[in-house]
């Protein structure tokens, strides 16, 4: 049982059946929060509240409410004029219909509360609307008042109790108008394709399993500072905001989750794929049998000895031409010395001449 203290008291009603219940906050606020302090000496900055009137402090007991009107005269306004309001839903949470779930926009949730039973009269009641929720899988949409004004809310069952969501009135939620890019945007196949492979690297979450992160460095830095330490430090890359590459980063993004989860990337299943299907198609036989298949690969081995052999005849032509080549050269040089030897012979007979 939830020993917190109620916040409203009343009934449901439910057609003519009457729910005594206690409204009691189903959250609660863990974040850390700082007093305000005089940064010179560290004092304790606060606020008083002061009568402008009588130009003196008033305690809680001597504040009340009031209205202002356009004139700025305050009308006194107290609990009791607004408990005489001529609303049903001033003490009392009204069911007006029941809708499917995804009626409600979850744009339109507000607060959470548990309805506590209030009392062992409202056990049979409470527990006839909750297991009628759960039979029908609808919501139960209704009014009720709190805080001054009346509100909208959703009642549906959460384990064996019925929580209550305030609802904001649809004219409170605003249209988006002027969100969205007002450019002509194209997304390709591959990038969407992308998409749907990071969204399923992903997966799902267990929310038990999320928590406030930084609340606890908030949490360090205190207790680093009371021990008179220098708090952490953790560098992060602020995000630039700017994705120069769409389809690099998503591929980069894909591989970095499955990384994160031990999973093989992308690429490196494209290549144990791919590798074995490149030497099957190209070099292993069929195999039949073990003796058959030893057989094709001897006849497969052999070709490759001939082909060896072919190139030996290739290597002795090669060898040919230039022993060949060789000779031609000789030759003509021994021709053209024989020239030079005749021509000095003719000169020299001239001369003696």
């Amino acid at each position: 049982m939830l020993h917190v203290r109620s916040i409203w008291n009343g009934a449901i009603s439910f057609g003519l059946v009457s729910i005594p219940i206690k409204l009691v906050n189903a959250t609660e606020n863990h974040s850390i929060s700082f007093r305000q302090i005089h940064t010179e000496d560290g004092g304790r900055i606060r606020y008083r509240k002061v009568c402008e009137l009588e130009d003196r402090e008033v305690s809680q007991s001597e504040i009340g409410k009031g209205y202002e009107d356009a004139d700025g005269t305050i009308i006194p306004i107290t609990d009791e004029d607004l408990s005489h309001l001529p609303l049903p839903t001033a003490k009392t949470i009204e069911i007006v219909a029941f809708v499917p779930a995804d009626r409600i926009d979850p744009l339109q949730m507000d607060a959470a509360y548990y309805l506590q039973a209030g009392g062992a009269p409202a056990a049979k009641p409470y527990t006839l609307l909750r297991e009628a929720l759960k039979r029908s899988n609808k919501v139960a949409i209704t009014k009720y008042a709190l805080r001054g004004r009346e509100r909208l809310g959703m009642l549906r069952v959460v384990g064996d109790a019925i929580a209550m969501h305030g609802l904001l009135w649809p004219d409170e939620v605003r249209a988006p108008e002027g969100v969205a890019p007002d450019t002509d945007v194209t997304v390709r196949d591959k990038e969407l394709d992308l998409a749907d492979a990071l969204m399923d690297t992903l997966g799902e979450v267990d929310l038990e399993d999320l928590h406030d992160e930084y609340r606890e460095a908030v949490e360090e830095v205190v207790a680093a500072k009371a021990a008179g330490e220098t708090p952490p430090e953790t560098p992060s890359a602020a995000p630039s905001g700017k994705v120069l590459d769409l389809m690099a980063a998503l591929e980069n993004s894909v591989r970095a989750a499955k990384e994160s989860r031990g999973e093989p990337t992308g690429q490196e299943e494209a290549e144990v794929r791919q590798l074995p299907d490149r030497k099957t198609s190209r070099t292993a036989p069929k195999q039949t049998g073990g003796k058959k298949s030893t057989s094709t690969a001897k006849k497969t081995a052999s070709p490759a000895k001939k082909a060896t052999k072919s190139t030996q005849p290739a290597k002795k032509t090669a060898s040919t031409s230039k022993s060949a080549a060789k000779k031609t050269t000789a030759t003509s040089t021994s021709k053209s010395t024989a020239k030079k030897a005749a021509a000095k012979k003719t000169t020299a007979r001239k001369r003696s001449a």
